[in-house]
């Protein structure tokens, strides 16, 4: 299995950035990792290993992102607004850097998001803001309603970084004709304290009409061996 690292100096973000790539073809999927996490931390709880038939084979292209949620959202001693404006940053980076990057190594046209937790919220969020370059988001576990790290604080930069508030005021056809087309399926345990926030959010897109999967598991399922198996079940589309 082909393994790669890279780092580069990021005009967004005016710092360094690191990502691991691992397979040579196929189906690109960008890959988040959980609330300040680093670009390792799926090789790391054997995620990557789990896909190496698939990665060998050239079905899938991965690449694993580094996190800065510890200068965003996380960033507790910041203001909200100016831990929402990062993120914003962060999504520059996301889509005119990484996007690209992505491009060059490999020009198959489908992209999946994917991520588990605080991962499932970037893949979330940065499928929907950009339903012109996203097949397919796989959310498990995830949060969608970020107000709870604002304190009640909201601006256009948290608005629109926030799938619960921007997709409630989505209106636009082009753009809901995109999301349309898209293939979301979140996973989260019945006794999952985000259920609740996974059931609201599904009931959110179908009322746009987005078609989506939700599929509740039994128990918490909220760790990495339950992720593994939904990436396994769900990565191909079939459930």
């Amino acid at each position: 299995m082909k393994r790669e690292y890279h780092r580069w100096h990021s005009p967004a973000l005016n710092r360094d950035m690191e990502m691991l790539v691992f397979g040579h073809a196929g189906a690109r999927v960008l890959v988040f990792p959980t609330s300040r996490g680093k670009f390792y931390e799926w090789e790391d709880r054997g995620m990557i290993a789990a896909l190496r038939p698939q990665l060998e084979n050239g079905h899938l292209h991965i690449f694993c992102i580094d996190s800065i949620d510890s200068e965003s959202w996380y960033n507790w001693w910041a203001h909200p607004g100016g831990r929402a404006y990062r993120h914003a940053q962060y999504d520059g980076c996301l889509y005119n850097e990484v996007l690209p990057f992505m491009l060059e190594r490999n020009d198959n046209p489908y992209l999946i998001t994917m991520g588990a937790s605080f991962g499932a919220y970037h893949a979330m969020t940065f499928g929907l803001k950009h339903p012109d370059a996203v097949n397919r988001i796989l959310a498990f576990s995830g949060l969608y309603d970020i107000r709870g790290f604002t304190g009640g604080y909201s601006d256009d930069y948290v608005f629109f970084n926030n799938p619960m508030q921007f997709i409630a005021a989505e209106y636009d056809h082009q753009r809901l004709s995109l999301m349309r087309r898209q293939d979301i399926i979140m996973a989260t345990g019945r006794e999952d304290r985000l259920i609740q926030q996974a059931r609201d959010f599904s009931a959110l897109l179908w009322n746009k009409g987005i078609g989506n999967a939700l599929r509740e598991w039994d128990g918490w399922a909220h760790d990495w061996p339950f992720w593994q198996q939904m990436m396994l079940l769900y990565i191909s589309g079939h459930d």
